[in-house]
């Protein structure tokens, strides 16, 4: 399979065709070999590294970060991963005592499957309802599903949990004008944005939401490992990490109090979160991000135009709703999904007799029974490293499956 000049930067196998960035994201050789330096300099002398140099290190890495996002490093702590952000700020509602049998959160029905099952876990421990409003698919502009959202709200409403970036079907929510409502009536908005930062242009103070979390091992392409919280500073004071440490009865002033009690929760490996500045350096350098989120944006969107037409299939999204993934529905003469099995059928054909990574998105469970919605979807993602080439052999490989 034809590779271009990026190939080279990762460190991918070359004998599979790798379109499924989107997953867990795919680290340059670069950035990793920072990575490696770091870790060498920890376990040449751990307690030097942790007690002495750790701390400038770690403020030198979100200032770097804070300023990519186009706000205040005050307001930003790292988390592992974004379904670890999203569990903080909703255990934060669960001992803040707001909730109780008389609250309603509001979700959609194309919330990350993780994220709602934190959500659920809260409305188990406090007694509050949870209202899912139905987001249209296919839709036809962000306005039908920003007035979705706002149609469920209610004057019981104390919490929205929204994506930015749907994971099972790659829409890109407009959420500035859906936040600003939520604002003028006092509710939170805790948004999961595991994609979107380095697929979209991201000022998180402009966003306006109360909280926010996103990975930097997708798009950013950082070590896995790594990824934020912001916190609007108003409600700092009421957020505390998963695991109490050190910094809960820390002495210390020179530093916030949601700096102390985060930025040490236990002895682990942060090079993860310090590796973020060589990431984000290196595709500035080489590219520039905006260049580079209109290259995957303008990739994505031919290669999906290019395999739904393969399929003789609609696309269920206009163009500007899209980043840099993408679904596209496979027919129903394609091999249906086995609930029981972890990786679908049409998904283990492509890799095992194509030699392509890509996932086949599962119906929405609140699809069961519509025969308007596809029962499956293929995924595509879209990073430098990939060409025009493997989307076609994608296409060719899924008219053969879909042959036999």
């Amino acid at each position: 399979m034809q590779k271009n000049q990026w190939s080279e930067f990762w460190g991918l196998d070359p004998q599979v065709t790798f379109l499924n960035h989107g997953s867990f994201g795919a680290c340059p050789l670069v950035v990793l070999e920072v990575q490696t330096r770091l870790r060498t300099q920890l376990e040449s002398q751990p307690l030097r590294f942790l007690m002495r140099e750790f701390e400038e290190l770690l403020e030198g890495a979100r200032s770097h970060l804070a300023k990519f996002l186009h706000t205040d490093p005050a307001d930003l702590v790292f988390v592992p991963n974004a379904t670890t952000g999203i569990n903080t700020v909703l255990n934060s509602f669960a001992v803040m005592g707001v909730l109780d049998q008389n609250s309603e959160l509001l979700t959609t029905d194309h919330e990350y499957n993780a994220c709602r099952n934190a959500l659920d876990y809260l409305a188990e421990r406090t007694g509050a309802k949870i209202v899912t409003a139905k987001i249209p698919f296919p839709v036809n502009n962000s306005a039908e599903i920003n007035q979705a959202i706002i149609s469920a709200i209610t004057p019981k409403t104390k919490l929205v949990l929204l994506d930015h970036v749907t994971s099972q079907t790659a829409l890109v929510l407009d959420l500035q004008p859906l936040i600003a409502h939520l604002n003028n009536l006092g509710i939170p908005s805790v948004i999961d944005g595991a994609h979107a930062p380095g697929m979209v242009d991201l000022d998180l103070p402009n966003l306006g939401a109360t909280y926010y979390t996103g990975n930097c091992h997708k798009w950013l392409c950082t070590p896995k490992g790594a990824a934020f919280l912001y916190v609007r500073r108003d409600r700092q004071a009421t957020l505390r990490p998963l695991v109490i440490s050190h910094g809960a009865n820390s002495p210390r002033t020179d530093k916030s109090r949601f700096h102390l009690e985060f930025d040490w929760t236990g002895t682990g490996d942060p090079t993860a979160y310090l590796s973020i500045p060589a990431a984000l350096d290196f595709f500035q350098s080489r590219l520039g991000w905006e260049t580079l989120r209109q290259q995957n944006h303008d990739q994505v969107l031919a290669a999906r135009k290019l395999i739904a037409e393969a399929l003789g299939v609609a696309l269920p999204c206009p163009d500007e709703m899209i980043g840099s993934m993408a679904v596209i529905p496979l027919p129903e003469d394609f091999p249906p999904p086995v609930p029981e099995v972890l990786i679908p059928l049409v998904q283990e054909r492509l890799f095992h007799e194509f030699a392509i990574e890509v996932p086949i998105v599962p119906p929405l469970s609140s699809w069961a029974g519509d025969p308007q919605q596809p029962k499956q979807m293929v995924r595509i993602s879209a990073q430098l490293y990939n060409t025009p080439e493997q989307y076609q052999y994608l296409a060719t490989a899924l008219q053969k499956i879909r042959a036999t």
